[in-house]
């Protein structure tokens, strides 16, 4: 839920932002401007919930909490991306293809009942799918039409 409220208040600041200072709305800058800041606020949980987010990945996978890491520091990255207009493109569809392989880890983390700010496990379980799926699935949609169908 925090994402969609970091995403959504930074888009419209923005975009208001913009038509003061342009005269005109940017709807897509604004929208890469608001992808960005909460990429970099959801890496910020990488780093601070490290040990809840690697609960999210499968015991089988090795290296989870390095992967935690990198994950947030590829979150970094590709908001920087989306802000410079020659990397934007190839950021944009690297962040859905990003987006795409994150949603496992939420399928997972929901059927085990993964608190990761807490690290435990009395998270809210499957009915969190109900909310996140769309969410994942506006996010994919938002990156789109702000990155790539320009």
């Amino acid at each position: 839920m925090k994402p969609l409220i970091v995403l959504s208040i930074v888009f419209v600041i923005t975009l208001v932002a913009i038509k003061i200072i342009s005269g005109t709305y940017n709807f897509t800058l604004s929208g890469r401007v608001a992808m960005s800041v909460m990429l970099c606020f959801t890496a910020i949980g990488h780093f601070a919930f490290t040990k809840g987010m690697s609960m999210m990945i499968p015991p089988f996978v090795p290296f989870r909490i390095p992967i935690i890491y990198l994950t947030g520091v590829f979150e970094i990255v590709l908001a920087i991306g989306l802000l410079i207009p020659r990397f934007q493109l190839i950021s944009g569809w690297t962040l859905i293809v990003f987006l795409l392989l994150m949603l496992p880890g939420n399928v997972y983390a929901a059927m085990h009942y993964v608190n990761f700010q807490k690290a435990t496990f009395d998270g809210p379980g499957l009915s969190y799918l109900w909310f996140r799926i769309p969410l994942q699935i506006l996010f994919l949609m938002w990156t789109y039409l702000s990155a790539i169908k320009v």
